[in-house]
């Protein structure tokens, strides 16, 4: 069973293998790739859920597990003291992942979409080798979620949501042997591609809570997909965060439709 999700779909479909991705037999459908942490498997499934729900055009979902990397050989860095998720780096896999083809999304499983990915996927210029939110941010906090350390760094959350145009010559830079070995800064700040080859997209696609404001009145603050990025209400100490009770909702939905299963 291909796991898909076409315009009409319903129902949640498990989440195949990465070893399942499609070879460029099915282009109509965006890839998505979602960071995939044992200690957030319920952020995983939300936002997943919440993806799957809303979009109108045909999606396929990929979790990026680390242990499935290492298992194929295709990535092999010892874990840094400052990687407060498992796929802090592996996200940079996405191009490769995709085969290189056609454009694909990364995404934190951290996030909650609120709107129809269409709306994103039509935002898409095939002169940039990426696009994606670019946050001025400098968290105040010092941890964040578990008690993981927060970093500041240059362009500090701009990788959390990426959409890649996977085909862009520049992209062919990320290989397993390139993500593998480069540093934080190279990768994050995305140093393979000069500064006009990375594309904006609006901000409420990738809301920061506690750092972006909603204006009441103004539709242009309204989140279309809000990112729990300092924590989220599946930690019991973010229970009760901004946007908190959305999220909750979305759990209670995807719970109701896997029990029915």
């Amino acid at each position: 069973m291909s796991h898909s999700q076409h315009p009409n779909g319903n129902g949640v479909i498990n989440p195949e293998p990465i070893s399942n991705i499609p070879n460029g037999n099915s282009k109509q459908s965006l890839k998505i790739f979602i960071g995939y942490d044992p200690k957030e498997d319920v952020a995983y499934e939300v936002c997943r859920h919440s993806l799957l729900k809303r979009s109108s055009i045909p999606i396929e979902i990929f979790p990026i597990k680390q242990s499935e990397m290492r298992e194929k050989g295709i990535y092999w860095r010892e874990r840094g003291k400052l990687e407060s998720t498992e796929f802090s780096f592996s996200r940079f896999l996405t191009p490769y992942l995709a085969n290189y083809e056609g454009w694909a999304m990364f995404v934190d499983c951290d996030f909650l979409y609120l709107d129809d990915i269409k709306k994103l996927v039509d935002l898409v210029d095939d002169k940039y080798a990426i696009m994606c939110v670019q946050h001025d941010y400098a968290p105040k906090e010092t941890t964040k979620m578990d008690g993981a350390v927060q970093t500041v760094y240059p362009r500090k959350n701009w990788s959390s949501m990426v959409l890649y145009n996977c085909g862009h010559p520049k992209n062919k830079v990320l290989t397993p042997e390139v993500v593998n070995k480069e540093s934080g800064a190279f990768l994050h700040r995305f140093q393979w591609l000069s500064d006009d080859e990375i594309g904006e997209v609006p901000f409420v696609w990738n809301f920061l809570v506690g750092h972006n404001k909603v204006v009441e009145g103004d539709e242009n603050t309204f989140p279309k997909a809000i990112h729990y990025t300092l924590g989220g209400p599946w930690f019991e100490q973010w229970k009760d965060c901004e946007f908190g009770d959305l999220w909750l909702n979305e759990l209670d939905e995807y719970n109701k439709e896997s029990q029915k299963k």
